[in-house]
């Protein structure tokens, strides 16, 4: 599954695209834990100190925000999602 990073955090993935491999029954969540263990740097910019996702970065699933999906993180993803990840973006 390939998932699209942007503005500071493609920064620190080194590309805008990586691809990772998952099994069919593969959540939201589990791919973000699959993404800070590959990126450990991205830890400190995506999760709280409690392990959760910041409220002001938004993964989104085919368009969609996390928050706003039935099952939130505990969504089932499919192989032809389309996976990408926002830090904060703020400005005028």
């Amino acid at each position: 599954m390939q998932v699209s990073f942007f503005a500071t955090l493609r920064q620190i993935v080194g590309t805008k695209t990586v691809d990772f491999d998952l099994s069919d029954d593969t959540t939201i969540g589990q791919l973000i834990d699959l993404i800070v263990t590959r990126y450990p740097d991205l830890r400190r910019e995506l999760l709280d100190e409690s392990g959760n996702l910041y409220g002001h970065v938004h993964v989104f699933v085919n368009g969609r925000d996390v928050p706003y999906l039935e099952n939130r993180l505990e969504t089932v993803l499919k192989a032809d999602d389309v996976i990408s990840v926002f830090p904060a973006v703020g400005g005028g």
